[in-house]
């Protein structure tokens, strides 16, 4: 009987057939950062004060500008940063009745005045862009509902990314992938016809659980084409298509000032990926775990046609050679290396997410000009892709790993402490940041991969980067929060968290040039003699004979 592998060898491992699929499926990781990071766009806070509708009258009066009208209202606080007005307090007066003439503004008798909350909403400064922020009015004490419209998309994320991986090893690849992008198109634009606030949040889940399954099973969809050699080089082009959509975003959000509109422009390739239903085929490996050779060896052999390979008549014994065994949680921390792993990896995948959404999205609330800013930040990712290709197989996994961890952890801390006036200087260190996190973001998923063995590898990587979207929902409510009490806070918080991952990693072994795992034993004793690691494969086979399982998705 012959394997896929083999004959994937003749057909082509990577030749003209897969290049148009990967190149088609590229496409579907550009617009994935633009829902991902939108939030710094869509979600933009601009300066506010409160709107005081008897003011109005005496800002007629007395000839004065919204800045003039702004000092009649918002009380003065002098604070670290300079005198600023309160963007959440008002003069408790009545304008109509009150002694104040024009020549009062700023005086002594002006800022005695009894001062009061917001009460008739805000006035903003809208620097030519709107937000749902300002259309909900989410500032003040409200301002932590903004949080959640980021909390939302991860927790849509946590669930479709379990969900829709479950979907794809139950009904395939290609069917799962076009439903998800059915049902992104459909929530990305009730997103931007929500009529209020907790109809955006539900729409925002929606989109969230179809969007990030549907990216991971292009991926797992494009590896599952290619040999095995090129399977690396895949996903780290694949992740760097996410780093384009990170570069043209701002473009998209300069033009398009209104958020519900650039919901729609970031919403719209969604509906063009339908169009795969006619491109792209189904993963005759996925075909073979479910017994259908005959289709299989349909689609191989147009692969081969493209391709201009000729197969050999082996392709008619073509079968799927995996071998299922059981695999449960409890495989995971059950034994001391296996549980050293899983929780060294899980706080490495929630490290690398809370750190690279707070970076990303901190830029949001620096004051600078955002696009260049958030341009600039996302240029510094391409590196990042070269760096692994040139490391990881000269140096090793755990050394460049842990360093990406390290160098991230201090440059966060360090540009705390830059002064503000050194800006060249801070920006340039923040880069450092961000290269870092990128890197570590990318590096942990073939740590990953390569720490478990091959019957719990799948479940292992899923479940230990499902803290991936627990760090999503956790980002927002950290960063936006601590940069109340001081804006640098959250960097203090980020750098830690990077500095502690990057020394748990150096805990763990390194793979470089080591057989994958097949068995746990392999993980709890790596020089046992290759006898005794069969005889154990072999027990730990007959043990979970009895039960089948479904294939988990790596999330990358």
């Amino acid at each position: 009987m012959t394997t896929f592998d083999e004959i994937l060898e003749e057909a082509g491992e990577f030749g003209r057939f897969q290049k148009r699929i990967f190149c088609l499926l590229c496409l579907v990781s550009i617009p994935f950062p633009c829902i991902y990071v939108g939030i710094v766009f869509q979600g933009f806070t601009p300066e506010h004060w409160c709107h005081d509708p008897g003011a109005k009258r005496l800002q007629e009066r007395c000839g004065w500008g919204p800045r003039e009208l702004r000092w009649v209202t918002a009380p003065v606080l002098n604070t670290s940063a300079g005198v600023v007005h309160s963007q959440c307090e008002r003069y408790e007066v009545d304008w109509n009745t009150t002694d104040l003439t024009c020549d009062h503004l700023g005086d002594e008798q002006h800022r005695a005045l009894p001062k009061t909350v917001c009460k008739d909403g805000w006035e903003y400064d809208y620097e030519g862009r709107e937000s749902f922020v300002t259309e909900f009015d989410l500032v003040c004490t409200d301002a932590w509902l903004a949080d959640m419209f980021q909390a939302t998309l991860g927790v849509g994320f946590l669930i479709g990314s379990i969900t829709i991986g479950y979907l794809a090893d139950k009904f395939g690849r290609k069917m799962s992938f076009l439903m998800s992008c059915l049902l992104n198109g459909i929530a990305g634009i009730l997103v931007a016809i929500s009529p209020n606030y907790i109809a955006l949040l539900v729409f925002r889940a929606l989109y969230g659980f179809g969007t990030k399954g549907g990216w991971m099973v292009a991926y797992v969809l494009i590896t599952e084409l290619v040999g095995v050699e090129y399977r690396r080089i895949v996903g780290v082009i694949y992740q760097m298509a996410f780093s384009s959509g990170i570069l043209i975003l701002p473009l998209i959000a300069y033009l398009i000032s209104d958020w519900r509109w650039l919901q729609v422009a970031i919403t719209l390739p969604y509906f063009f990926f339908l169009s795969y239903l006619w491109f792209i085929p189904e993963s005759p490996r996925w075909l073979l775990s479910q017994r259908n050779s005959i289709r299989a060896t349909e689609i191989t052999k147009t692969m081969a046609k493209e391709n201009k390979k000729t197969l050999s008549k082996n392709i008619e014994t073509l079968k799927d050679d995996t071998d299922y065994v059981a695999a449960s949680f409890m495989d995971l921390i059950r034994t001391p290396k296996m549980r050293k792993h899983t929780l060294i990896l899980s706080f490495n995948w929630f490290t690398s997410s809370v750190v690279y959404q707070g970076l990303v999205m901190r830029l949001g609330i620096l004051g600078g000009n955002i696009y260049i800013d958030f341009l600039i930040s996302g240029i510094v990712e391409f590196p990042a892709a070269f760096l692994i290709l040139f490391t990881i197989e000269r140096i090793g996994r755990r050394l460049p790993f842990a360093a990406a961890n390290l160098v991230s952890g201090v440059a966060c801390l360090v540009v705390a402490f830059i002064p503000e006036n050194m800006f060249w200087f801070k920006t340039a260190v923040a880069c450092i940041g961000r290269l870092g996190i990128t890197l570590a973001f990318e590096m942990v998923v073939f740590v990953n991969t390569e720490l478990y063995p091959t019957f719990i590898r799948n479940l292992g990587v899923s479940v230990c980067s499902s803290l991936c979207d627990v760090g999503g929902i956790v980002a927002p409510f950290m960063l936006y929060r601590l940069a109340v009490v001081w804006l640098e806070l959250p960097l203090i918080i980020f750098g830690a968290l990077a500095f502690v991952a990057g020394a748990l990693v150096l805990l763990l072994p390194e793979t470089r040039g080591v057989p994958l795992p097949e068995t746990i034993d392999d993980i709890e004793h790596p020089n046992r003699n290759k006898d005794d690691t069969v005889k154990s494969h072999q027990t730990e086979t007959l043990l979970h004979s009895d039960v089948t399982i479904n294939k988990e998705h790596v999330i990358v």
